[in-house]
Formats: structure tokens, sequence, C-alpha cells
């Protein structure tokens, strides 16, 4: 991309992140769902994974469950969640970004991940029903699949 007279690429920084698994976050910083602890988060067949640039530089986190369902509420994630060699659907329940460009791209690897280290055919989203979360979806390729009371669910090929 050009601005002005110099050449600048914004989204080169993304080229020098890989996705890792961590052991906690701070649910705080989760606009999604903070109320949900570290222990939801990475027990009963759950993980969460940063998109890692440089040494431990977090830029974005995605949080997911493994099941045999789709669930419609947070509840049901907890109790569907089984171990991911058990499940056939990775439910990407909360997805953030600390800096532009890195919930696209920590998406992408999370598909990537999927695809390559599991058998599982199918990413979902438990998704809150927002404009923002719609718009996310739907332009990094995702298809509504169901609208729910409280959630709306979007599935990624």
């Amino acid at each position: 991309m050009k601005i002005g007279k110099y050449n600048f690429d914004f989204w080169s920084w993304t080229e020098k992140t890989e996705l890792v698994q961590l052991n906690e976050i701070n649910p705080d910083d989760d606009p999604v769902r903070p109320e949900l602890s570290n222990e939801f988060r990475i027990t009963n067949g759950r993980k969460v994974f940063g998109l890692k640039r440089d040494s431990n530089h977090i830029e974005g986190v995605v949080c997911v469950a493994f099941t045999r369902e789709i669930p419609t509420t947070v509840k049901e994630l907890e109790l569907m969640s089984v171990p991911n060699e058990e499940s056939e659907i990775a439910v990407a329940y909360t997805l953030w970004s600390l800096k532009k460009g890195a919930g696209k791209k920590i998406m992408k690897e999370l598909l990537k991940y999927i695809k390559e280290k599991t058998d599982i055919e199918s990413v979902i989203t438990l998704s809150p029903l927002t404009p923002m979360a719609t718009h996310f979806h739907i332009r990094n390729g995702a298809r509504l699949i169901k609208i729910n009371p409280t959630t709306q669910n979007f599935e990624y090929k």
C-alpha cells in the first residue's frame, strides 16, 4: 500500500505470528465473555489459543470448546464439552484482538490448526447477537447457520 510518498504494508506484522496454546489469560481482557474464569476456559475439552508475535506479545486470543453438538448458550457449551479426540465440532466461543488484523489472522490460524492437527470437520462459533460479531464472521468467510435467543452460530469451512 502506498501512503503519500511512502510504501507501507500495514499487515506485514501478521506474517511474523504463530498460534500458541495458552494456559491462562486475563479474563477481564475478554470483551465478549469476561465472566468466564481461566479454569472454565482450559478444562473439560476447552482450550485457549493466542496469536503470538515476537517473544511473548499476544496480539489476539480465541477460546475454543470441543463438542459433538452445536451449543446455543454458554451453559450448553459447558455441558457439551468433551475431549478433543471425542469431538466432532470445534466451537469458538470468544475471540478478541489487541491489534488491528489479529482477529482475522487468529481465526485463519485456528482453522489451519483444526484442519492439520485434528479430525474435526466443523468449526462453529457461539457468538453474541451483535452487529459487530455478525460483520466480523461474514467478512471472514463464515455463514450464519442459526440465530438463538441470546447468541448466533456461524460456520467456517
